[in-house]
């Protein structure tokens, strides 16, 4: 068996389906579900999402230079679709979804209270690529839910039960198949070997 050749696409999948959440002028809320979404930086944090020029987000977004990028769970797979779905021009998806809107510590976007992570985030840059526009911002705060701590303050994340998207579907991830550096750890007795993902 060979391989087809396709042209150009987005095939680096699974993804993150995140729920990014803006404002607008007048201080309504709003929540969409993006799976372009990522890490740029570790230092400093920074963070970016990608938005079609025609998502309302996208000028709410443009207008404010803020967002929160909220994880979302298997118990928040069907608000993700749904806010994926329906646009906040004519749809309050906090409201129908029933999710609660928190106030954020450093930008005016809100907090999905109900998601395991929220990041709140300030675009420090607009980069525009055709179809899409790259909000490129800085992580100003991480609130991470307390449920998913241990006694000695460890974060569980594995434990939230997070949704990937890949190709037209959710998925739960599952089972550990091992830890960064576990490829390396028997040669070198368990001492570190440069930084993650080092090139």
């Amino acid at each position: 068996m060979g391989k087809q050749i396709w042209r150009p696409g987005n095939m680096v999948y699974p993804l993150p389906a995140v729920m990014v959440t803006s404002v607008d002028s007048q201080g309504k809320p709003n929540i969409m579900t993006a799976a372009w979404t990522g890490t740029i930086c570790s230092d400093p944090a920074m963070a970016y999402v990608s938005i079609r020029k025609e998502r309302y987000s996208h000028g709410l977004i443009l207008s404010s230079g803020e967002y929160v990028i909220n994880l979302t769970n298997e118990e928040l797979v069907t608000a993700a679709d749904y806010c994926g779905v329906k646009s906040g021009r004519d749809t309050d998806k906090f409201a129908q979804m029933k999710l609660t809107a928190a106030p954020a510590s450093m930008v005016s976007a809100p907090l999905i209270e109900e998601s395991p992570v929220n990041i709140e985030c300030r675009v420090r840059e607009v980069r525009e690529y055709g179809s899409h526009d790259m909000f490129v911002a800085e992580v100003l705060a991480v609130h991470a839910d307390e449920k998913y701590l241990d006694g000695n303050g460890r974060f569980h994340l594995e434990k939230a039960k997070l949704i990937a998207y890949s190709h037209g579907t959710y998925y739960c991830l599952g089972k550990a198949l091992g830890t960064f550096g576990f490829s390396v750890k028997k040669q070198d007795g368990g001492k570190k070997r440069g930084s993650r993902y080092s090139a």
